[in-house]
């Protein structure tokens, strides 16, 4: 069956929006996200097989066990296989099935598989951006409410005289892990585009902080 990449979207869609735990931060919207990103990054990489890129943006989250979860590692391969297998189902080409296994498997970051092709590297960026700016800093505290974290440390906001701990404190998450992804980015335009969001981040760490402390001294 050889559909139109329109066409396939709408039946990743109905998929993802069947299967997967519709939680605010990861949601259909953050799919729709995550694939309008992966678009800006194929501009640079005529290369790789829009197919499986959109697949697997629309796919990645089928499994999405909670961060504090002992088997969280082991969600993109749940989802990976939970896609293919309803793929082939869909006569999704059998060719293509390889590569989008592991552009889902690798997109995560518990997971910690490294990309090996190009779309697995688009995918990948293009899921850690979301997780970047604006919109990743509403997701950050959303999920950090569904574990039970506190906004931050009560009287160390910045972390100047403790080790920070993101599962407690939902601030410390931005130092902990969201300033390292830039660095971590497999595409050129990914490292760009996630230097230009962590920025954001940075800056609303620092006002937070001075905010918080204020408060905290009166």
């Amino acid at each position: 069956m050889n559909l139109p990449l329109h066409n396939w979207q709408a039946q990743f869609v109905a998929l993802a929006s069947k299967l997967a735990d519709n939680d605010g931060a990861h949601d259909i919207n953050h799919l729709h996200r995550v694939w309008h990103t992966a678009q800006s990054l194929l501009d640079a990489h005529p290369e790789a097989d829009v197919l499986i890129v959109q697949a697997a943006c629309y796919l990645h989250d089928l499994v999405n066990l909670p961060k504090n979860d002992p088997q969280r590692h082991t969600a993109s391969q749940q989802a990976a296989k939970l896609a293919c297998c309803h793929l082939e189902t869909m006569h999704f080409p059998s060719d293509k099935l390889a590569g989008l296994k592991h552009a889902i498997e690798a997109h995560s970051f518990s997971a910690n598989i490294a990309p090996e092709t190009i779309e697995a590297k688009i995918v990948q960026d293009a899921d850690r951006l979301d997780a970047l700016g604006a919109v990743g800093l509403a997701r950050l505290f959303y999920t950090a409410g569904r574990m039970g974290s506190q906004l931050a440390h009560p009287e160390d906001a910045a972390g100047s005289r403790r080790i920070l701990d993101d599962k407690q404190y939902a601030l410390d998450h931005i130092a902990c892990k969201l300033e390292t992804l830039p660095t971590s980015m497999q595409t050129i335009a990914g490292r760009r585009l996630g230097e230009e969001r962590v920025q954001w981040l940075r800056d609303f760490r620092t006002t937070f902080i001075t905010e918080w402390e204020g408060a905290t001294a009166d």
